[in-house]
């Protein structure tokens, strides 16, 4: 059996300790990557939206990367979103920057009350390429 092993960027180790959890757990060959949100440096929101769409990916790219993954290693996607009537077009619009083709992971969006703070947070699972295990 394998043992989950925590990942975690080089640069983010606070935020994890300050709320007890990983940023990702590798299990095998698959990664199981916490809800990323548009923090700031310092954890901050990025006041705008489409901004803090892009930094939640930056920061995801940070974590997928810690363990040697990429964005084309991503199988299954989640995103949460506060407004996602008001907010979708301009996800959406981001989305599209950080997935320009196909093959696209597959992806659902959920609708939800409160993210801390946050408008979205993306959360995923990528398979770890076998140069990186």
């Amino acid at each position: 059996m394998t043992k989950p092993e925590p990942v975690f960027p080089a640069d983010r180790h606070a935020l994890y300790e300050a709320h007890g959890y990983s940023a990702a757990i590798r299990s095998g060959d698959l990664l199981f990557v916490s809800g990323q949100v548009g923090s700031r440096a310092d954890g901050s929101p990025e006041p705008d939206y489409r901004q803090q769409a892009r930094q939640a990916f930056t920061n995801l790219k940070a974590v997928l990367a810690s363990a040697g993954c990429g964005l084309e290693d991503i199988v299954d996607v989640t995103s949460f979103h506060t407004d996602p009537e008001r907010q979708f077009a301009d996800f959406m619009e981001v989305k599209n920057e950080v997935f320009p083709e196909a093959p696209y992971p597959n992806w659902t969006a959920v609708g939800v009350n409160w993210l801390a703070g946050f408008d979205v947070e993306i959360k995923v699972i990528a398979r770890i390429p076998e140069k990186a295990a």
